[in-house]
């Protein structure tokens, strides 16, 4: 699923597109045994961020590919937004689970996605290193977790944080990788997405 003026592309082929800027980004979750409120299951701790524009996004950002893999560029950019060292977090290609390419915006950019599933305690070790990350308070406004509920009153939850602003196609992403990774079922899904539009 792309976002209008996101088109889907290889990550092969991405590489040869003459003019594009690689951006990548990592979606890190997590299962989560717990209850909120001691009723509503929590299902998986799931990472975003508030960026220093006040849109939502996921930990990443633009990658140079001549110095090296994508994923050599996404882990610069998760050690300076997340404070992470390699023995606590490494993305690898195995990672990997899409591309789109999009002039849509004020250039042109392939945005490459990752997911990765990563203990509860890894997830909070991410969380804690992220204050003391040298991007935090200037890129990144802080660390948020995704509910991946909907309250009682069909609204509040996940309907409620899908009405926020998202930077470019994170929000499409968000839905696609929850549905993949079947986080949700997908009468859940389609359920918050369309509360959301109505709420």
């Amino acid at each position: 699923m792309a976002e209008p003026g996101y088109r889907s592309v290889s990550r092969r082929d991405s590489r040869s597109l003459a003019g594009y800027k690689h951006a990548c980004h990592v979606m890190l979750y997590a299962a989560e045994p717990g209850k909120l409120f001691g009723k509503i299951p929590l299902r998986y701790a799931l990472l975003m961020q508030m960026r220093f524009d006040g849109k939502i996004g996921f930990p990443g950002g633009f990658v140079d590919l001549r110095d090296g893999s994508l994923e050599d560029g996404l882990n610069r950019e998760l050690s300076e937004e997340l404070g992470c060292e390699p023995a606590l977090l490494r993305i690898a290609e195995a990672d990997y689970a899409t591309s789109h390419a999009t002039e849509a915006l004020l250039q042109k950019v392939v945005a490459h996605f990752y997911t990765r599933k990563i203990s509860l305690d890894q997830l909070r070790r991410v969380e804690l290193s992220a204050v003391q990350a040298r991007d935090h308070g200037r890129e990144v406004m802080g660390i948020i977790r995704v509910p991946l509920y909907t309250l009682r009153d069909g609204f509040g939850g996940l309907p409620a944080f899908l009405t926020n602003t998202f930077i470019g196609n994170a929000k499409e992403q968000l839905i696609e990788a929850l549905r993949t990774l079947k986080l949700l079922s997908e009468a859940e899904l389609q359920s918050a997405i369309s509360a959301s539009r109505v709420g």
